[in-house]
């Protein structure tokens, strides 16, 4: 393995945590540069929906960011979550944050794989084998995130409304981090990306600074959508971990640096 044992973690501060603890039980040294903040947006669409819940059969929270806004906004608007809406999320994390913060309520569908794809499977099999005549859905979600669900929603025949809840920014406090290592030469061995928007974020800012991210520097990402993302940033991954977790990920840094 390289001396070099640092790897860069672009996860936003409050979601660094379990893969900075992993890196270092596995023998390597996190380096935190988030390049992802999490954003309040204008709440117009989100409120209009809160105000009418009792109109939608399926609530669809694609990430536990989406739970925390959503919760959030309707304690503040003193809103009750009705028990006749059925709920649905992106993975096993989104599902126990449910429980966390919408007062004990559980999931009621969960996607086999913690992708917005796989929901959007799993949701459309719900629709398509059902005799209702009408299925209506409120998706949650970031302002920039991606749209496959309702695409794929809509295209089976259901009513969708999107609302978001928050947006991502890139923290522009990170841009001294990287420049610095850009001034140094001094870059980490590998970089890991968790999301389509950590990717995007980084080379924005390494962009700004005026450098790229040098071939050396290892580009290791938690899944199959996160991959598709670089290469059609022109930085294809060196590797994607087995599964999405913080241990996958971990495991095909050290894959990857023994090489």
């Amino acid at each position: 393995m390289t001396r070099n044992k640092r790897v860069l973690v672009t996860r936003a501060p409050e979601q660094a945590g379990e893969l900075a603890d992993a890196l270092v039980a596995a023998g390597l040294e996190p380096v935190l540069v988030p390049t992802l903040t999490f954003q309040e947006v204008a709440f117009d669409d989100l409120d209009a929906a809160l105000g009418r819940l009792d109109h939608f059969d399926w609530l669809v929270l694609v990430s536990v960011n989406a739970v925390k806004a959503f919760a959030a906004r309707l304690e503040a608007r003193t809103h009750v979550l009705p028990e006749s809406i059925q709920i649905a999320v992106v993975g096993s994390a989104t599902g126990k944050s449910v429980e966390q913060f919408l007062f004990g309520r559980r999931s009621d569908l969960f996607s086999p794989e913690p992708i917005a794809d796989s929901l959007a499977d799993a949701l459309v099999a719900r629709v398509s084998s059902s005799d209702r005549p009408s299925h209506r859905f409120l998706v949650v979600r970031a302002q920039e995130g991606r749209e496959i669900i309702e695409q794929r929603l809509r295209a089976a025949g259901a009513e969708v409304t999107v609302a978001s809840a928050y947006r991502t920014g890139a923290p522009e406090e990170s841009l001294v981090a990287l420049r610095e290592m850009a001034t140094s030469g001094d870059w980490p061995a590998a970089a890991t990306f968790t999301s389509p928007s950590s990717a995007r974020n980084l080379l924005g800012l390494l962009e700004q600074i005026g450098v790229e991210l040098p071939e050396s520097v290892r580009r290791i990402v938690i899944g199959p959508v996160t991959a598709t993302a670089l290469e059609e940033l022109g930085t294809p991954a060196h590797a994607v971990a087995n599964e999405p977790s913080s241990a996958a990920l971990v495991a095909a840094v050290l894959r990857t640096l023994a090489d």
